[in-house]
């Protein structure tokens, strides 16, 4: 899917706290030390607007700083995106 959504300046995270799939990237990156915005698409209507209007279905939604999208990363997408070298 083409990236409809603004490049950021740091790896950020869109999500909501009843996913289990977005719980799980936020303790994945936080357990790695990286840096990362979390926007909660409970609170922000606007970012959930985006998010529609860019025609993502599913969460999380993870967008690098060079606007490669990731939807539902696994562990080792994630790792790569962080540049983590996995044994």
């Amino acid at each position: 899917m083409t990236n409809n959504l603004p490049t950021p300046d740091v790896l950020t995270v869109y999500g909501a706290s009843w996913c289990g799939d977005c719980r799980n990237t936020r303790r994945y990156l936080d357990s790695a030390g990286a840096q990362y915005h979390y926007v909660d698409l409970q609170s922000d209507v606007a970012a959930q607007t985006l998010l529609d209007r860019a025609g993502y279905r599913s969460i999380p939604v993870v967008v690098t700083t060079d606007g490669t999208v990731l939807i539902e990363p696994s562990e080792r997408e994630l790792a790569a995106v962080i540049e983590i070298r996995t044994a």
